[in-house]
């Protein structure tokens, strides 16, 4: 775990040692494809359970 932290510890500072424009080019990058694929996972993962609870949206269109 050390290990990781180290890595860590020093990528931190190699980004932040950046100018401001490849900080944001290098977030956006990284940032917005992940947040996208966590979405995702969730949408898909909470669909699922709603149709276990028989929750899913094709019953609630019936109404």
């Amino acid at each position: 775990m050390e290990r990781t932290a180290g890595w860590w510890d020093g990528f931190e500072l190699w980004v932040a040692g950046l100018p401001f424009v490849p900080q944001v080019a290098l977030v956006l990058l990284v940032a917005v494809p992940l947040c996208r694929g966590i979405a995702w996972l969730l949408d898909r993962g909470l669909a699922a359970v709603f149709v276990l609870l028989r929750r899913d949206a094709s019953k609630t269109e019936d109404r």
